[in-house]
């Protein structure tokens, strides 16, 4: 009889249409490069490389635990730059984590509130920004694996208001992508990066 031959060839069509049905989740009918988007030139052009070589899954995996280990976020006095005791303190958390990926690339983005010209906000985020990089290289992180300084000033408030607002005036530091050169991310083992063991409290050793 064959019959068995048959029922093979619709057992692996099946099986072929149940590996599209898999593929047909939101996240894959998005174009590359439309999920991380921060408005700078070149972010899109990054993701869809990532994309392509199979770490943006790992970066978007990093990023959720760097966020939900340490604060990303530090705050300013208004029209300063200058860090005080809680934002160093914070720093000294992020700078801990960090030191745990060296193939791990960071960005940091600078905000203020709304108080002041467009164009003046823009420096003041940036000279945010630039202060936390200072303080974080301080703590032997290469400033090489910062991969983006960016201010957006009084565009992207938390709270929006016209007045003066201590949430706005901040910056964040989020994972940015991998290290070029890096031999595990040559061999593109990303996942023995994103699951190496590291402090979970993310403190500084004492």
């Amino acid at each position: 009889m064959k019959t068995a031959p048959i029922t093979r060839r619709f057992l692996v069509a099946g099986l072929g249409l149940s590996a599209l049905g898999a593929c047909t989740g939101t996240r894959f009918n998005n174009p590359a490069g439309s999920s991380i988007d921060e408005g700078a030139f070149g972010n899109p052009t990054m993701q869809n490389m990532l994309v392509m070589n199979g770490s943006a899954e790992a970066v978007s995996h990093l990023g959720g635990r760097f966020a939900a280990t340490v604060p990303t976020t530090i705050n300013f006095a208004f029209n300063s730059a200058a860090l005080d005791a809680t934002a160093r303190s914070v720093l000294d958390q992020q700078a801990h984590f960090i030191r745990q990926f060296p193939e791990v690339r960071f960005s940091v983005y600078g905000h203020t509130d709304a108080v002041g010209s467009a164009g003046y906000n823009e420096g003041l985020g940036r000279r945010r920004a630039q202060a936390a990089v200072n303080y974080l290289a301080t703590k032997g992180i290469s400033s090489s694996r910062l991969a983006a300084l960016v201010s957006f000033g009084e565009t992207r408030p938390l709270v929006p208001t016209q007045s003066r607002e201590r949430a706005n005036r901040r910056t964040v530091t989020e994972v940015a992508g991998f290290v070029a050169g890096n031999p595990l991310v040559l061999d593109g083992k990303y996942a023995q990066i994103v699951y190496r063991r590291y402090v979970s409290s993310g403190a500084p050793a004492v």
